[in-house]
């Protein structure tokens, strides 16, 4: 079982996300108001909180929001999680539909640290059932799908 820490959200794609009180998420589209929301396979974004600590602990001195991602979760490995799992939370579903990314262009985490986690760490999901999610929620791992 997993804890929401955070959600984060942009209305510009290349922009640091900003943390939110709650996100609506849309079914096919992903979550009202933010740049990457829309009919593709990376509607949500995923980072594992834990992986953010190790990472500040390095001295990267990173907010909520600041890789891009939208959900910052305590629990779960991320990475570790295979394309097709499912995720329920708070009766939001998301499928996850891929593990990291290239990074076309190295951010400003990048230029400071030398690296970035996103690429290797963040999971992206697209929504099959919406509603709200808010920091605090349980996440929980229902199958694959």
């Amino acid at each position: 079982m997993g804890k929401i820490i955070a959600v984060c959200t942009s209305e510009k794609k290349g922009v640091q996300k900003k943390a939110v009180d709650e996100i609506t998420l849309i079914p096919d589209y992903g979550i009202e108001g933010d740049a990457h929301a829309g009919k593709w396979h990376r509607q949500v974004s995923l980072l594992s909180y834990e992986r953010v600590q190790e990472f500040n602990a390095l001295g990267a001195g990173v907010d909520h929001g600041a890789f891009g991602e939208n959900l910052i979760v305590e629990g779960y490995d991320l990475k570790t999680i295979p394309v097709g799992t499912i995720f329920e939370c708070n009766g939001v579903v998301l499928e996850i539909t891929q593990i990291g990314k290239e990074c076309h262009s190295h951010c400003e985490i990048h230029k400071k640290m030398g690296t970035c986690i996103m690429p290797t760490n963040g999971i992206f999901a697209k929504v099959i059932k919406g509603g709200t999610i808010k920091a605090g929620d349980e996440i929980v791992i229902r199958g694959e799908k």
